[in-house]
């Protein structure tokens, strides 16, 4: 079969999957998965093969094309060749999130009416326990041992296909929906987001141009569905021996010895995986010398972290910090070169972090803060640059609808013409370079009866003290007479333990604040042992949950 390309499918007609074939076809013996825990691996030619197979298996099972499949599949080989099996088979791939908890993931299943259940044992010993959220099932298939229910294993259905068949991609519109991805609910209720097949394309091109990926690099993905783009991308995918659901408790020297190992050459991942990473191997003096990119998401990375990985990267490596959100991924990138050499004492003095310029074909813009729908777009909306606001964005990487979700829908996006912006839910501004540079979230800005404060101008101060590990801005009181309050963390063995102490401490942040603008109004200081952080990435601070502890801490 001849790989597709943009010029052999009409322009309105594409299947993601498409790439597996097209790569199973230029490189069939090159790996795709490889995982380091057993090191068992699987070729592209394989890969491909599995899909197939699985795909016949599902489509005799009674899994037809729109089909929700609800996937709970640990990261790995399996994993990859179901999804793109029913990719291939113009199914719809349902991911949540399992660290959001148990009420949290059964709403979700709930809301979205799966037709089919695709998940390892003790998923599906779980949902005996909760029948309701699963009424909707019709096809269950268990991944690994099969104990009291019904139902094929996967292994079973891959065993029937005997011999390799094609499974032909279903001619899905660039439209179609391909999957449904939740948000972690780190924010708010958790959400479905509505990906399209062209959508999924459109981010492989975007990661391929704004990166320079190429096909037959090696990646490590510390985060599962990232393995689906560069398996469509080319690369050699390396499934890392830890618990991707909890990265900030990842094995340091086990992470960088699988670098060393298999040669990497990228590797996407939350700063709080990096943070651990580089101070192993920077107290060791150790250097990875075939990394040559890493990509961290899911918060602003700390200044000491991209310094930090600087001197553990060869000359050639970088880091780079991709700026997006489920709903929109990749918006704008910046490298640890710019931030270092160009932004870094910027965002020290308070300017808020720089995320740098655009990826391609995205258009942002910076609108007046609103908690209210937007139902069109208007040019009038947009605010001149260095002016903070709301974080607008449009492209073809940005989803257009959550499902099943009108409300969210309404306040999330705005229409224009046959587009759609996505409203962020962060602020920010744009510098005179184009650049844009983020400041917080949106619901987690102070409003006071005089100002309204940022949270990355404002806790960036703060972290400089030697004493302090991070901090957290949050508001107190009724609004418009809100008080706002930094919490503190104090970094191993600096944690006040007499109130005497804690006033000593308070004093120095007080007289810290005083020097900036951005903090001078800031008098209020509390001491946290430990932040409470987001379920996906481990780094993202609760701070709607910090903010109800100081409520009670300050009454």
């Amino acid at each position: 079969m001849m790989p597709l390309t943009s010029s052999a499918v009409s322009p309105d007609l594409l299947n993601i999957a498409r790439h597996l074939p097209a790569m199973a076809m230029r490189h069939p013996e090159q790996d795709a998965v490889i995982h380091s825990k057993d090191g068992s691996r699987l070729t592209f030619r394989h890969l491909n093969e599995d899909a197939d197979r699985y795909a016949h298996g599902l489509t005799r099972l009674g899994i037809r094309r729109g089909a929700r499949t609800l996937v709970m599949i640990r990261p790995g080989q399996e994993f990859v060749a179901v999804a793109f099996a029913l990719f291939k088979m113009g199914a719809i791939s349902v991911l949540l999130d399992p660290g959001m908890g148990r009420t949290s993931l059964l709403r979700c299943i709930e809301e979205v009416e799966p037709h089919a259940f695709i998940a390892v044992s003790m998923a599906h010993a779980a949902r005996l326990l909760r029948p309701r959220a699963f009424k909707s099932v019709k096809h269950w298939v268990t991944v690994g041992p099969r104990w009291f229910w019904s139902g094929p294993t996967l292994s079973q259905i891959r065993a029937l296909e005997r011999q390799s068949r094609e499974f032909p991609c279903a001619d899905t519109r660039t439209d179609e929906t391909a999957a449904i991805l939740f948000t972690s609910g780190s924010t708010g209720i958790p959400k479905g987001v509505v990906y399209e097949h062209g959508m999924f394309d459109a981010q492989i091109r975007s990661l391929r141009e704004s990166y320079g990926i190429r096909e037959g690099e090696i990646d490590l993905p510390a985060f599962p569905l990232f393995a689906l783009f560069s398996v469509a991308m080319g690369m050699t995918v390396v499934i890392p021996d830890m618990d991707c659901s909890r990265p900030a408790r990842v094995n340091p020297e086990t992470f960088a010895r699988t670098v060393l190992e298999y040669g990497v050459n990228q590797s996407f991942g939350s700063p709080a995986i990096w943070d651990r990473v580089g101070r192993y191997c920077a107290g060791r003096q150790h250097v990875l010398p075939s990394l040559t990119r890493v990509l961290m998401a899911g918060a602003p990375a700390p200044l000491h972290v991209i310094e930090r990985l600087r001197h553990i990267l060869p000359e050639s490596g970088d880091v780079h910090t991709p700026y997006g959100a489920t709903e929109a991924l990749p918006v704008s990138s910046i490298s640890g070169r710019d931030i270092l050499g160009e932004t870094a004492e910027r965002t020290r003095a308070g300017d808020g972090t720089c995320v740098g310029k655009m990826c391609p074909g995205i258009t942002l813009r910076i609108i007046r803060v609103s908690e209210e729908p937007i139902p069109a777009w208007n040019d009038s909306l947009a605010l001149p640059a260095h002016e903070i606001g709301e974080i607008v964005v449009k492209g073809p990487v940005v989803t257009r609808t959550y499902y099943r979700n009108d409300r969210a829908t309404s306040l999330a996006k705005i229409k224009d013409g046959n587009a759609w912006w996505h409203r962020m839910g962060d602020v920010g501004y744009l510098d005179d370079h184009g650049r844009l540079w983020f400041c917080g979230r949106k619901a987690d800005r102070v409003d006071t009866a005089v100002e309204t404060l940022y949270t990355e101008p404002c806790e960036a101060i703060f972290n400089q003290h030697p004493a302090v590990s991070r901090s957290a801005l949050v508001g107190v009181g009724r609004e418009k007479t809100r008080r706002p309050v930094m919490i503190i963390e104090p970094r191993r063995g600096h944690f006040p333990r007499s109130p005497e102490t804690a006033v000593r401490f308070s004093h120095e942040l007080r007289e810290l604040a005083k020097g900036h603008s951005v903090t001078s109004s800031i008098t209020a200081f509390l001491f946290h042992p430990n932040f409470p952080v987001d379920v996906r990435h481990n780094v993202k601070i609760s701070r709607d949950m910090l903010a109800l502890w100081a409520e009670e801490r300050m009454r």
